[in-house]
């Protein structure tokens, strides 16, 4: 089945599925209220997590979704009266429809493992959403894109031309509608302009296991160390580098029989997983950022 078929699809199959976020300070009620407000509009829970840093003046999170007739035409009446609730516990919320898939840029460099993983997710049905470009600072990427006809944009990446090259990225960014930025190992640093733009819609995978072996060349600081567990990290983007919210991680078990290739080839596999996890719970609505960290359902 083709890729845009699959992605039909899916969306006719979950168009009375919504998706509903909340954190708010802990407090008796919450639950009952917002189940009180779906069953008001005939909506069934499908599935509900929850979660509070401390009952007593903690912060409660929760995820609720929901299956309701006719969601796409009752969308804006559920949010709109959804506000007296949300007022009366100061949460922060947010209410999506299945449907409405997420647009997803990717942006990588000359290492392509971890976005050929994505892609391959992607044409398999197993991630759900608009794959709507691909940007890169090098060419090596363009063939394994444009055969899938995604639409590929060669912007180079230097300091010199950062800001001029942003402003390209942006602008393309915004004609394209993103709703996700995906860093598919894109060795450059975004600036902080850049990053406020899509604040904690930028997804980014590092090459150990962090807070270890922050910046470049990780492996080789790895090995001289004599590490015995490789690593990776995806985490959300923020002006920090590489302290943003952690959203996954994993390891792998290596010995002093590996070179400095052989820990990058392992790295290179933990990588991919890692990232692909990380960007399926976000699409899915299942991260919840709170301080620098992430409650992920």
């Amino acid at each position: 089945m083709e890729v845009q078929e699959q992605l039909h699809q899916y969306k006719e199959n979950q168009k009375d599925r919504g998706r509903l976020l909340i954190s708010c300070p802990d407090q008796p009620g919450i639950v009952a209220a917002v189940s009180q407000f779906l069953y008001k509009f005939n909506a069934n829970i499908m599935d509900s997590n929850q979660h509070s840093t401390n009952p007593e003046g903690g912060t409660f999170f929760i995820r609720i979704e929901f299956e309701c007739p006719d969601l796409a035409n009752r969308k804006e009446e559920l949010k709109s009266q959804f506000h007296t609730i949300a007022d009366k516990f100061s949460m922060n919320w947010d209410l999506s429809l299945v449907q409405e898939l997420k647009r997803t840029a990717i942006f990588v460099s000359k290492q392509l493992h971890c976005l050929r993983e994505l892609l391959w997710e992607w044409q398999s049905g197993d991630m759900m959403t608009e794959i709507a470009l691909v940007i890169s600072n090098h060419e090596e990427a363009r063939g394994v894109v444009e055969s899938l006809n995604i639409p590929f944009y060669y912007i180079p990446a230097t300091r010199e031309t950062r800001q001029e090259s942003e402003e390209q990225q942006l602008q393309l960014l915004k004609e394209y509608q993103i709703d996700l930025i995906v860093l598919a190992r894109y060795m450059q640093i975004l600036t902080s302009d850049f990053v406020q733009a899509y604040e904690r819609k930028i997804i980014n995978i590092h090459h150990s296991f962090l807070p270890a072996f922050v910046g470049a060349k990780p492996y080789e600081r790895a090995y001289e160390r004599g590490v015995k567990l490789i690593g990776a990290t995806s985490h959300y983007v923020t002006n920090d580098l590489d302290e943003g919210p952690i959203i996954e991680q994993d390891v792998m078990r290596v010995n002093h029989r590996d070179h400095v290739q052989d820990l990058k080839k392992i790295g290179a596999s933990i990588e991919r997983s890692v990232l692909t996890r990380a960007v399926k719970w976000h699409l899915e609505d299942r991260i919840l950022v709170h301080e620098n960290k992430t409650i992920v359902f």
